[in-house]
């Protein structure tokens, strides 16, 4: 069971990672070079679609954490599966304090809605999201290791 439950947590947090390592790393700046201001329509879209997604991937990833690093207390590995818990729940503070009011924003904004400092915003939005991304791709690395 226990070894089940770590194979799902390191998939679950994986996938995770790469989701938001993709977002952060191709899919930001290629929509910052679509004509038009085309990429703000594309960063709005995304943030509408995955901001319905991604807090119930959060959420899901610190419960499997928090699960694993129960049923392994005491057995090697279980430190490595609680810090990595305890950055997951960093994440989501992050995301809650840092990065959810700027992403509500933008997935309200259109040409005629656009504030003057929305570049800043996305800017600041972007820096935020590497900040988390970090630590995820931490989470994540404890998780491999913690499995024993």
């Amino acid at each position: 069971m226990q070894h089940t439950l770590s194979v799902v947590t390191v998939v679950v947090v994986g996938l995770m990672v790469g989701v938001e390592f993709a977002v952060g790393v191709f899919l930001n700046p290629i929509f910052e070079q679509l004509p038009d201001n085309g990429g703000l329509a594309a960063r709005g879209a995304g943030a509408r679609i995955l901001g319905k997604v991604m807090p119930v991937w959060y959420i899901s990833s610190v419960v499997l954490g928090s699960v694993w690093a129960a049923l392994a207390w005491g057995d090697a590995g279980a430190g490595l599966v609680a810090t990595a818990t305890a950055l997951l729940v960093l994440s989501v503070l992050m995301s809650i304090a840092l990065l959810v009011p700027i992403n509500s924003r933008v997935a309200r904004w259109t040409e005629d809605t656009l504030p003057a400092d929305w570049r800043q915003q996305l800017g600041r939005w972007d820096r935020f999201h590497y900040g988390r991304v970090a630590v995820i791709v931490t989470a994540f690395a404890l998780l491999v290791l913690g499995i024993a």
